[in-house]
């Protein structure tokens, strides 16, 4: 069974400022459902988004890989029978990049075409057609074997195409990496653990600094400019940090 690659928040301010749980819950809401019939895409989205998952499609193991670096999903649901990159090829494909747990949905029923996905790697195995029940049954049901002891190592913004990892303190956005040094990566990770919310100057000085006062504003905010040239530098447009009148900082999410 392959295990979510995610790595624990350790940051002393996380409890301070963005509950862990919920950080965990909106990192593992995220699904991406690979199908080359698009009404399949679209029935799969309906029925797990009103359960309260983020879905993403996908027509082909192509288009999966393509994506998977920046939705980094908890969970994917692969077809078989895809044109380009089938099924089995989609499966080693992701397991090359990625330990995301995978369910297959394939009108393939035989015991032969079964054993074989799970000998790759795939985490359960689901026929066509199938219940509405039973897919949020299997999807909660692999998402709590394979998290049971996972850890948040990457967390993003998807519609602004903003990422940031955790381990190794590198922003990925509009296609391109930035290394961030210290408190630069503290001030953008709270930002992002708390989009598309506001985080008042002093929530900020505190968490960081662990105190508040004129002087240790006016880092934070030498900081942010910082922030925003790192980002300039690799001709990108920052747009996604605003600053809110005299409150403090937030993150676009449009």
């Amino acid at each position: 069974m392959t295990q979510v690659a995610i790595q624990e928040l350790t940051v002393p301010y996380l409890n301070k400022i963005a509950d862990v749980k919920d950080i965990r819950k909106r990192v593992l809401n995220k699904l991406l459902v690979i199908d080359d019939e698009p009404d399949t895409i679209l029935l799969l989205k309906g029925i797990l988004e009103r359960e309260g998952y983020e879905v993403t499609g996908a027509s082909n193991g192509l288009e999966a890989l393509q994506k998977i670096k920046l939705v980094q999903p908890a969970l994917v649901i692969t077809d078989m029978m895809m044109p380009q990159m089938d099924g089995w090829q989609t499966i080693q494909k992701l397991h090359e990049i990625s330990d995301v747990p995978i369910i297959i949905l394939s009108v393939l029923n035989q015991t032969e075409s079964i054993v074989r996905a799970l000998e790759l790697g795939a985490d359960d195995y689901i026929t066509k057609p199938f219940d509405q029940i039973e897919i949020i049954a299997r999807v909660e049901s692999v998402l709590r074997r394979c998290t049971a002891n996972s850890k948040i190592s990457r967390i993003g913004i998807e519609s602004i195409g903003l990422v940031l990892d955790l381990d190794t303190h590198e922003a990925f956005y509009q296609g391109k990496c930035f290394q961030l040094t210290g408190k630069m990566f503290d001030v953008l990770n709270i930002l992002i653990q708390n989009a598309p919310k506001l985080v008042t100057y002093e929530e900020l000085t505190k968490s960081i600094w662990g105190e508040d006062s004129v002087a240790i504003r006016n880092r934070l905010k030498y900081l942010v400019y910082l922030l925003r040239q790192q980002f300039l530098e690799g001709n990108t447009e920052p747009d996604f940090i605003n600053n809110i009148g005299r409150l403090g900082y937030k993150i676009s999410t449009n």
